[in-house]
């Protein structure tokens, strides 16, 4: 590896993602099917890197300040990892932290900057390529007590994927093009506290945690084969899987409050199909048409397909 160069500055852009179906089962060997946001992202950049200036980070756009106070712990967490904590060589230069990613929302903020440092300390020598994926891992672990990895894998590979907790991921490129968007409930989702209510109602009730797990499964088989086929056979096998994942969110107790009024929303203007998308409770919905909605409905949604 090469040594700390000060000379040189760095730029990296990390997109946003949204899961198809997949959420939380894949904690427990559930493969995941997900894709980037192109519409939202975090640029990182640094500069002058051979100032005088102690360590700072500035934060910029319409979301950077989101991610003030949890950047020096992302950062701080990294050099943990390496076994450098308290390394004041690493800590110079600027940062600036761009971002269009809300936090909290279910989009993956939190994998976007465990990226985007994570390839910062790649520039600087300190983790090979190959180790990339386990490095940012391991610091999103600090948002979410267990990263399942997917919200990493999509940010590194900038694609759809098909992600297996034990069997990696691959690319997965639909072949027809579904009308569907995602759009914010108007209430925060902390990952962290999904996950520990999901394993909490696995451990009072271990049956029906199976049982929600394997709708969560046979969902994601359902969205392959839909997406493999044409879209006049794959539209309603689409349709069922997104209802088949929501049934599990909902056995979960994760579609209450804003999110699901958000969601009846969503299905009185005309949505075929919608559910959460993330962790759940809170963040953003998924949602497919047939056509495309009004455009006073449309304004208030991100589409997700190709245009």
């Amino acid at each position: 590896m090469s040594k700390f160069n000060s000379r040189v500055d760095f730029k990296t852009q990390v997109h946003g993602k949204w899961i198809l179906a997949g959420e939380h089962a894949v904690l427990r060997g559930s493969r995941a099917i997900a894709f980037p946001v192109y519409g939202k992202e975090l640029t990182l950049k640094w500069e002058n890197p051979d100032s005088d200036r102690p360590f700072r980070a500035e934060f910029k756009g319409d979301r950077g300040q989101e991610f003030q106070l949890l950047f020096s712990g992302v950062f701080d967490r990294a050099l943990e990892i390496l076994g450098r904590a308290g390394d004041s060589s690493l800590k110079r230069g600027e940062f600036v932290v761009e971002s269009t990613l809300p936090v909290g929302a279910g989009l993956g903020a939190s994998a976007a900057l465990a990226v985007a440092v994570g390839r910062w300390f790649q520039s600087q020598g300190l983790i090979e390529e190959s180790g990339l994926f386990e490095f940012c891992r391991e610091i999103e672990n600090l948002f979410h007590g267990e990263s399942s990895g997917v919200d990493v894998a999509v940010a590194i590979e900038n694609r759809g994927l098909m992600f297996s907790r034990g069997a990696g991921f691959e690319a997965f490129d639909p072949k027809w093009n579904p009308t569907w968007y995602i759009s914010y409930s108007g209430a925060r989702g902390i990952t962290s506290e999904c996950v520990s209510k999901v394993k909490d109602l696995i451990a009072r009730d271990k049956a029906l945690g199976e049982e929600l797990d394997g709708r969560m499964r046979e969902a994601v088989s359902m969205a392959h084969e839909s997406l493999l086929s044409s879209s006049d056979t794959g539209f309603d096998i689409l349709a069922e899987s997104i209802r088949l994942a929501r049934s599990a969110f909902d056995g979960w107790g994760l579609t209450g409050g804003e999110l699901g009024s958000h969601m009846k929303w969503l299905e009185a203007a005309g949505a075929v199909a919608v559910k959460p998308t993330g962790s759940g409770g809170g963040g953003f919905a998924l949602s497919l048409w047939r056509e495309r909605p009004r455009t006073d409905i449309e304004e208030k949604l991100i589409p997700v397909f190709k245009t």
